[in-house]
């Protein structure tokens, strides 16, 4: 039986996640039986669209508005008084109520309409002018993951933000917090991935893409992150270009550095998308179909100060062997 026609509960630790169909639709009863009472919803225009009952049983509904999470969640952190927060979207609309929860203690339930992961990771960056004011990172207590709606992008977005989601898996398998779990995990994620986006769309099993991108997302809350994730989220700070699409753009270049660095973990992972180490920067792109930095808009002209950026990240000294900056540079040229 395929993920998409499976129903299942897991608990960890202080998290539970239901994963099945027609999650979105008894989100108010989920929420309920969860102990989940007064809430305020975040979302978009678009997922709003969606939301049903959700929304009409919500106290407020708060828009995220566009651009970064600290500005976004610094817009609506002091209207979202509520104990609990319902996060309906990508992993924007999820980050930034992780970020005012961070402030104001609220507990957070994710309904991630993405493959973004944000919904598994106690990741994230804090409200603008209140991170003084934070308790702490937030973790959502509650994932409901509707298979359905993780997977409606169109093919080529689906395909960018899978690569979102491998990109979890792969980079955390190498850093000095990866572990057995972590690692099983990550590879277990990566292979429904791959598998799934291999599949004709039109029949394509979306419940195992769907929890392929939970497991990556689990993988790299445990093991944490390294050389990749600092090229990417720098390059999407400093550059202004999309979060999913600059993962697909870097994915195969930076697994093609790390072939040296972490040689068994680069086999594993070959061996996980279905291929030989020496082939996997190209199995990457055949499965995510990554547009060239150039094609998102980025300004080479700021290049520099993106660099300059990345070497002063503490993650960067997760990745093996760390790089130096001109080892950063040839890997977003490759991608340029």
């Amino acid at each position: 039986m395929s993920a998409e026609q499976a129903s299942f509960t897991w608990r960890d630790g202080g998290r539970t996640v239901l994963f099945g169909p027609g999650n979105l639709d008894n989100a108010v009863a989920a929420l309920a039986d969860q102990g989940v009472s007064g809430f305020d919803l975040l979302s978009t225009e678009r997922a709003l669209a969606a939301a049903g009952e959700l929304a009409d049983a919500a106290g407020a509904v708060h828009e995220v508005a566009p651009g970064g999470v600290p500005d976004a969640a610094a817009a609506i952190l002091d209207q979202a008084s509520a104990p609990a927060l319902a996060a309906l979207g990508g992993g924007r609309v999820i980050d930034t109520a992780k970020a005012v929860a961070a402030v104001t203690g609220a507990e957070v339930a994710a309904i991630p309409t993405t493959l973004s992961g944000a919904e598994m990771t106690g990741i994230h960056r804090l409200p603008a002018g209140a991170e003084q004011r934070a308790k702490g990172l937030v973790r959502p207590s509650l994932v409901l993951a509707d298979p359905e709606l993780m997977t409606g992008l169109p093919e080529a977005q689906l395909r960018f933000s899978a690569m979102n989601a491998l990109a979890h898996g792969a980079d955390s398998l190498y850093t000095p917090f990866a572990n057995p779990v972590s690692r099983m995990a990550a590879l277990r994620g990566a292979e429904l991935i791959s598998e799934a986006l291999d599949q004709p769309r039109e029949s394509r099993e979306r419940g195992d893409l769907a929890l392929g991108s939970l497991l990556c997302g689990y993988a790299i809350d445990s093991a944490l992150f390294a050389i990749h994730h600092v090229i990417c989220q720098t390059l999407v700070r400093a550059l202004e270009i999309p979060h999913a699409e600059t993962n697909a753009a870097i994915l195969p270049e930076a697994m093609a550095f790390m072939r040296e660095r972490a040689p068994q973990q680069m086999t594993d992972l070959a061996a996980a998308l279905g291929t030989e180490v020496e082939s996997l920067p190209q199995r990457i792109r055949e499965l995510g179909r990554p547009p060239a930095l150039a094609e998102l808009g980025a300004d080479h002209e700021r290049l520099d100060g993106a660099l300059e950026a990345m070497t002063e990240r503490p993650e960067l000294g997760f990745t093996p062997d760390p790089p130096g900056r001109e080892h950063l540079r040839a890997i977003v040229e490759a991608a340029w």
